[in-house]
């Protein structure tokens, strides 16, 4: 029992301390927003002196943060609606057609969850489709991203729903799409959500794609935004953690206000009928 115990005191701590090193980054940021530029020069973790609000005033006015926030929102909301359908229905298809290519090609698209993307290859690729620097073609790149895990999470999800909901709805007259998204797509509901959610907050925090692909600033997300503020400004930390933090904020809140739908749909293949 003591035994039991010590092993839970160690892992409580060390738990503990992960919390703390993955909270220090967000609370530097949080508090070298609001200080002045000789404050903030230094980031260091101590309380401003006078809280400066207007560091956020300046950084909406010359960071046009409106068209970023907007651009963010077309990235993410698009690739996420088609990325998530485009996943829901391969893993349909694949979960329910178990032939050994179909076996082979759900390994095949998983495989996209591991590894590391050939940026040379996709520039080539990018070129000859004509969608480098166009919003479509950022869109096209986070759906494509996001359709490994989502294929592999309602992939497992799917084996708990009985096959034979779909024979039935065939003899009732169902044809293929009337049993995908009358039948099936409700009762996927919690891992589609789960899968929404998680690719809108890897959309809205990617960086390296439009980096990479995105020449135009008018087609610029909010991380770009802050990159390009942070180059205009210099040594000016306390603007560029004001731009930081506003970039931030709309992931927190989409997060916070579907974690519960995240932990259903990661846990409902385990206790669904």
């Amino acid at each position: 029992m003591l035994a039991k115990r010590s092993r839970q005191a160690v892992f409580h701590l060390l738990a503990i301390l992960a919390c703390l090193i993955s909270i220090i980054p967000f609370y530097l940021i949080v508090t070298n927003s609001f200080k002045s530029i000789a404050e903030a020069s230094s980031m260091s973790a101590a309380l401003p002196s006078i809280l400066h609000v207007e560091n956020f005033v300046t950084v909406v006015a010359t960071g046009k943060l409106g068209t970023s926030f907007l651009n963010s929102l077309f990235y993410a909301t698009g690739s996420t609606i088609i990325g998530t359908l485009c996943a829901a229905m391969a893993a349909f298809v694949l979960s329910r057609n178990r032939s050994r290519f179909n076996r082979f090609l759900y390994f095949f698209i998983i495989l996209g969850i591991a590894l590391p993307t050939n940026f040379f290859t996709l520039t080539k690729v990018m070129q000859i489709t004509q969608l480098i620097n166009t919003k479509i073609g950022i869109l096209i790149l986070y759906a494509a991203g996001q359709i490994p895990f989502g294929v592999f999470l309602i992939y497992g999800f799917l084996d708990t729903v009985p096959k034979e909901l779909d024979e039935a709805a065939i003899i009732d007259g169902c044809g293929p799409f009337q049993l995908f998204f009358k039948i099936i797509v409700p009762l996927m509901m919690p891992v589609l959500i789960t899968d929404a959610v998680l690719s809108f907050l890897g959309a809205w925090g990617n960086f390296i794609m439009p980096l990479y692909y995105l020449n135009n600033t008018a087609n610029w997300p909010m991380t770009l935004s802050a990159y390009n503020f942070f180059d205009m400004y210099h040594m000016n930390w306390n603007l560029f953690s004001a731009d930081i933090l506003l970039t931030v904020l709309p992931v927190l809140f989409v997060y916070f206000a579907a974690q519960r739908y995240i932990l259903s749909g990661m846990t409902a293949g385990a206790v669904k009928g």
